[in-house]
């Protein structure tokens, strides 16, 4: 059971982020949980990798002491499993901004999706979302696209260990991908999609692990305040 001192000393809690939330409004939920609870003025709480919002899925949050581990877990290798739309792009990469171009996609076969599926595996150069959090002269990406400045995206390396195709529904294609950390999900769909020349974006989001951590042993953040404080919470 959780106590004080347990926070205090560092708690690694697995937590399945919804939809729409931000990680950040994750972290200050629990924070504000934990405050509540013990009448503390200040705890440590943050972390231990970034989901979008159109996101779900394993957000690992670290208590106390155990804010130092979130580096190295930030570091092991992440599955995901999501969705692609073929034959559209949005500036973003996923559902956060309007589609902006439209092409055909009559002419891509599923043997011709799978051997593009096959090209990203292994180590690529990868360029993050304009519509991200990467920095660039001190200030996010996302500032400069919101505002319509133009930005130079440096490329970066990141390895893809799988990618599998899962399921083929045009225009809908559902993949599995294992991945190293700083890989953006946004970016290999839209890569992708080029690649089919036909433009794709990223649909639908889940992580399911990163590291040995997985989302099967996280709970929702009404659970943690409900296990928190011994009672259910009032959603009314």
């Amino acid at each position: 059971m959780f106590s004080k001192e347990s926070f205090l000393e560092g708690e690694v809690l697995l937590i399945d982020k919804p939809l729409e939330w931000t990680s950040f409004q994750v972290v200050n939920a629990i924070r504000w949980a934990i405050r509540k609870k013990y009448d503390l003025k200040k705890i440590k709480v943050g972390h231990a990798g970034t989901l979008d919002p159109l996101a779900t899925g394993l957000l690992i949050v670290c208590t106390g002491r155990a804010t130092k581990k979130i580096q190295d877990i930030q570091g092991q290798e992440k599955t995901y499993e999501g969705s692609l739309v073929l034959g559209k792009t949005t500036p973003s990469y996923d559902l956060e901004t309007e589609v902006d171009h439209e092409y055909p996609i009559d002419h891509i076969s599923s043997s011709e999706i799978e051997e593009v599926a096959l090209s990203f595996m292994g180590d690529i150069l990868q360029k993050p979302p304009i519509f991200s959090a990467v920095r660039k002269n001190g200030k996010r990406l996302y500032e400069y696209a919101r505002k319509g400045e133009a930005v130079e995206v440096p490329e970066r390396q990141v390895t893809i260990r799988e990618l599998e195709i899962t399921e083929i529904q045009l225009p809908q294609v559902h993949f599995r991908v294992v991945c190293s950390k700083g890989t953006y999900i946004r970016s290999l769909a839209h890569d992708m999609g080029q690649a089919l020349g036909a433009g794709a974006y990223l649909s639908a989001l889940r992580r399911t692990k990163i590291g040995p951590f997985n989302v099967d042993n996280a709970c929702s953040v009404q659970t943690f305040k409900e296990t928190l404080t011994g009672t259910p919470e009032n959603t009314g």
